[in-house]
């Protein structure tokens, strides 16, 4: 998502808030305890959030202040809030990223955050077509990063003739 950020200025990414311990790393979150963000929750302060992996997942209210803007907006969503997004705000695009699963293997692993029996169970899972009706656009991420950047931008942001 930097990648993208730092190859298209202007493009916000919303900064999501993780049940997740701040040590963990990997993307730039918000890390609560699961009372603070059903707190969170129940006060209104997410425009989307989900439960996924045994955490939870919000999107803050404070990006909804960019989109009146005009602003695009990046956000990393689950599958189960796509329908909810494409209702909730105008012009939502899914970029869904697939990976083959040799690549996707090796780059949970290089996470640390899943063992190798949470990575199999979860390339094991069957994953559920996503919703009709959304504007997705899907990009190969077996690359390189530069590669999927440039891909994922030619989707996103198609040159009209």
């Amino acid at each position: 998502m930097v990648g993208l950020q730092a190859a298209r200025p202007g493009l916000a990414i919303a900064r999501r808030v993780i049940t997740r311990s701040a040590d963990l790393g990997g993307e730039d979150f918000g890390p609560v305890s699961e009372a603070a963000f059903m707190q969170a929750r129940d006060r209104g302060e997410f425009v989307l959030h989900w439960g996924a992996h045994g955490l939870f997942y919000g999107i803050p209210r404070s990006i909804q202040s960019q989109l009146d803007a005009g602003q695009d907006v990046l956000a990393n969503l689950s599958r189960g809030v796509l329908l909810l997004a494409h209702q909730r705000f105008a012009g939502v695009i899914v970029l869904q990223l697939t990976a083959s699963p040799a690549v996707l293997a090796e780059r949970l692993a290089g996470r640390g955050r899943e063992t190798a029996d949470q990575i199999a169970a979860r390339l094991a899972r069957s994953v559920d077509p996503l919703v009709a009706g959304l504007n997705v656009v899907t990009v190969s991420n077996d690359g390189t990063l530069a590669q999927t950047i440039t891909q994922a931008l030619r989707a996103l942001y198609p040159v009209r003739g």
